[in-house]
C-alpha cells in the first residue's frame, strides 16, 4: 500500500481541524440549500409564471451549467491562490444569488439569478475536498468525505421541506430569502482560519530515489497528471452517471409524490425529503466501509463504488417497476440509503491519484464531468420525458444510468493500485 507522506492536519490542533470541517459542513450544507430550495417551489412558480416541467428543469440546470462553466478557473485559484479565501469568497457570492431570486418578476431573471447561485458554487466542491484531503490522512480520507458528504442530502431535504412550508404560509418569494442568510455568516467565519501552504508542482528527478531532486512540473507534466490517469477519467465518468440520477430524484420526486401519490405540495416535498434524509446514513456508513475494506483490498476504493451503485440500481428497478402504494415508497427509502454509498470513496480517489498541488484541479474535472453530463442534464431530461409521457415513465429510465456507473467504476478498479503509486509525495505545512 502507498504510505501516506502528509501529516495529518498539517501540524493544526485537533480543535481548530475540528472548527475547519464543521464550517466546511454547515458551508456544504448551505450550498444545497440554496440550490434545492427551487425544486418545491415548482407548483407554485406554474401556477404564477405557467412555467412547463421543461423550464422548471432548467432552473436546476441553470446552476449546473454555471458550475460547469466556472469550477475550473475557480479550482486554479484554490490550489495556486488560496483554499479558505476563495471559499469564503464563493459562500458570498451564492448567498447573494439566492437573495436575489426572490425579487424577480419572470422566468428570464430567475434563471439569469439561478446562474448566479451556480457562479458562486462553482469551485466549492474541489477546495472543500481538497482541504479535507490535507487535513486527514488517506487512510481516514472516505470515512471523513463521508462525514463531510451528510450535508448534501441534509441540505436538500431542508431546502425541499423548508420551501414548500414557507411557499404554502407565506409565499415562493420567502422560501428564498430565508434560506441565503445563513450562508452570508458562516462565509465569513471562513476568512479565519488556518489554511496551508500553496503546494510547489514539482516532481523528482529520480522517482526511485526519496532524497531525489526536484524540478518544476510543465504544463505536460500536468497534463498527464489526469490524461494518463485511467482511474480518474473512469471515476469521473462514473460520478456523472450516478449524479445524472440523484440530482433528477432531488428534482422530481416531490412532483412524482404529488401527481401519483395525490398528495399536496407540502406534503410531496416533506415525502421525498425522508428519501433524501436516509442518506445521512449511507454518506458516512459508505466512508466507513469503503475504508475498512480498503485495509484488505487496496482497490476496494473503486470496487465498493462498483458494487453499491448496482445494488442501488436493482432496488430502484424493482420499486419502480412492480410495486405501489407503501412498498414502492419503502423501496425509494432505501434507494435514499444506498445511492449515496459511492460518493465518499469515490470522491476520496479523486484526491488519492493526483499531486497535491493538483487536488483542487481534480475534483474541479469530476465536478465538470458530474454536472455537465449528470446534474445540468438529468433534471431536463427527466422533465422532458414527463412532457411527452409521464414522470413515472421518465423515472423508470434511471436504473440505466446506474448500471452504468457501476461498470465505470468496476473498470477503473483495475488501474487504481497502479495510479496511486505514481503519486509525489509531499509534506504540507501550515500558513
Amino acid at each position: 500500500m502507498n504510505v501516506e507522506s502528509e501529516k495529518a492536519g498539517y501540524n493544526l490542533s485537533p480543535g481548530h481541524r475540528r472548527y475547519i470541517f464543521i464550517l466546511l459542513f454547515l458551508l456544504y450544507l448551505f450550498d444545497y440549500m440554496d440550490r434545492l430550495v427551487i425544486t418545491s417551489l415548482f407548483p407554485f412558480l406554474k401556477a404564477d409564471w405557467g412555467l412547463t416541467d421543461a423550464q422548471c428543469g432548467m432552473m436546476v440546470s441553470a446552476v449546473y451549467w454555471s458550475i460547469v462553466i466556472f469550477t475550473f478557473p475557480v479550482s486554479i485559484l484554490v490550489d495556486r491562490w488560496s483554499r479558505k479565501k476563495t471559499i469564503a469568497l464563493m459562500g458570498i457570492v451564492w448567498s447573494i444569488g439566492t437573495a436575489i431570486c426572490a425579487f424577480t418578476k419572470n422566468f428570464s431573471q430567475l434563471f439569469a439569478s439561478r446562474t448566479i447561485i451556480g457562479i458562486g458554487e462553482a469551485g466549492y466542491a474541489p477546495g472543500g475536498t481538497a482541504m479535507i484531503a490535507g487535513m486527514y490522512p488517506q487512510e481516514k480520507r472516505s470515512q471523513m468525505m463521508g462525514i463531510w458528504n451528510i450535508s448534501i442530502p441534509l441540505g436538500s431535504a431542508l431546502g425541499i421541506a423548508i420551501g414548500g412550508i414557507v411557499a404554502t404560509h407565506w409565499g415562493w418569494r420567502h422560501a428564498f430569502g430565508l434560506v441565503a442568510i445563513p450562508g452570508f455568516l458562516v462565509s465569513f467565519l471562513f476568512f479565519f482560519v488556518k489554511d496551508y501552504k500553496t503546494v510547489e508542482l514539482t516532481k523528482a528527478v529520480d522517482e526511485t530515489s526519496p532524497q531525489s531532486a526536484r524540478v518544476k512540473m510543465s504544463f505536460s507534466d500536468k497534463f498527464q497528471q489526469f490524461a494518463h490517469n485511467p482511474t480518474l477519467i473512469f471515476t469521473y465518468f462514473g460520478f456523472a452517471a450516478v449524479v445524472f440520477c440523484t440530482t433528477s430524484l432531488l428534482t422530481w420526486l416531490p412532483t412524482y409524490f404529488h401527481r401519483f401519490h395525490g398528495i399536496a405540495e407540502s406534503q410531496a416535498g416533506i415525502k421525498a425529503s425522508l428519501v433524501m434524509m436516509l442518506a445521512l446514513v449511507g454518506a458516512p456508513l459508505g466512508g466507513y466501509l469503503s475504508d475498512k475494506w480498503m485495509k484488505r483490498r487496496l482497490n476496494a476504493r473503486l470496487l465498493f463504488p462498483a458494487l453499491s451503485t448496482i445494488i442501488t440500481a436493482i432496488l430502484l428497478f424493482i420499486g419502480l417497476t412492480f410495486f405501489s402504494g407503501n412498498i414502492q415508497y419503502a423501496f425509494i427509502l432505501v434507494v435514499g440509503l444506498t445511492i449515496i454509498l459511492f460518493l465518499p470513496s469515490a470522491a476520496a480517489a479523486t484526491q488519492d491519484v493526483v499531486h497535491p498541488g493538483l487536488r483542487a484541479i481534480s475534483y474541479a474535472w469530476c465536478v465538470i464531468f458530474q454536472n455537465l453530463l449528470g446534474a445540468s442534464l438529468g433534471p431536463l431530461f427527466i422533465g422532458a420525458i414527463s412532457d411527452r409521457y409521464n414522470i413515472k415513465i421518465a423515472l423508470g429510465i434511471l436504473p440505466v444510468f446506474l448500471l452504468l456507473a457501476s461498470v465505470l467504476f468496476l473498470a477503473g478498479s483495475f488501474f487504481y493500485t497502479r495510479d496511486l503509486s505514481r503519486v509525489e509525495k509531499v509534506e504540507l505545512e501550515v500558513e
